[in-house]
């Protein structure tokens, strides 16, 4: 985060005129828009929940329209950081450390969350620069969608498609899992995978789907251009991806495993091949 003086953040207008309430009630109606907003697997394109220091101080610091946060007794020192680098205001709620626990999404609540508004993203949004797309075909571990948005984020992908079937990546543990990376990288979700790809290749993006180790037709990740417009296909964790996808893509590529492992975990086959297309970028042989 860019160094600040201390006190142009004190006196930071905006921070100053949120508006403050306490609750006192598990009854309150933020309460239950906030449990909502955090224990659930399905996700609202319009609202996201957010909970822990790290999530909330990443959606501050990237200028997302905050609607609300909230605030148990025992952040209140995470809480007035934050507040100092808002710059806009925002309801600000404090509740006791159980009413907030009533409602957290994790096992070990931080205290803080807050909900926020997402950027909306277009297609054409993931294709600055050289292109390198990361498809997720069916990936239905919020985990693993999460953990892969991160892997994209960190190894310099220009965006991400959540093709129908993928759990969201704003739902609460894909947010998690991508460490504040789903705040950043420009996503599209909800499109169906044909779709998806037509756009893609009429764009003028190659599209790679990963592949199993034992498909013989596949390439070795370094065998494939990685620096040219990619797309690259990650498909559902047991039963990867759909023969038509296979078929209809421009190329195919498997990761070489060692015997008896025929397979790896979705995120870590993601984060391999994007490795590779990070190292074949920066120009290494």
């Amino acid at each position: 985060m860019p160094a600040r003086n201390p006190s142009a953040a004190k006196d930071r207008t905006p921070a100053r005129q949120s508006r403050e309430t306490t609750i006192t009630s598990r009854e309150n109606h933020w309460l239950k828009v906030f449990r909502a907003a955090l224990q659930s697997s399905h996700q609202e394109d319009s609202r996201v929940g957010l909970e822990g220091t790290r999530l909330v101080a990443e959606a501050v610091r990237s200028g997302l329209a905050i609607e609300a946060i909230l605030a148990s007794t025992t952040a209140e020192r995470v809480l007035a950081s934050l507040l100092a680098e808002l710059d806009r205001p925002t309801l600000v709620l404090r509740t006791t450390d159980k009413l907030f626990e009533s409602v957290a999404g994790t096992e070990t609540p931080q205290g803080i969350a807050a909900l926020v508004k997402p950027r909306q993203f277009a297609f054409d949004d993931l294709l600055h620069g050289i292109p390198l797309v990361v498809v997720l075909a069916g990936v239905q571990d919020p985990g693993n969608v999460g953990t892969i948005l991160r892997s994209a984020d960190a190894l310099g992908a220009s965006g991400a498609i959540a093709a129908r079937g993928t759990a969201h990546p704003l739902a609460p543990k894909a947010m998690r899992a991508s460490a504040g990376s789903a705040l950043r990288l420009p996503i599209v979700s909800g499109v169906a995978i044909p779709v998806a790809l037509t756009q893609l290749r009429v764009s003028g993006v190659k599209i790679v789907a990963a592949t199993s180790s034992s498909n013989p037709a596949a390439l070795l990740p370094d065998a494939l251009d990685f620096r040219a417009p990619v797309a690259l296909v990650i498909g559902n964790e047991g039963g990867g991806l759909p023969p038509e996808v296979e078929r209809s893509s421009d190329a195919l590529v498997r990761i070489p495993l060692a015997e008896p492992v025929d397979s790896l975990n979705a995120a870590v086959a993601a984060s391999l091949l994007l490795y590779e297309a990070a190292r074949q970028r920066r120009g290494r042989k």
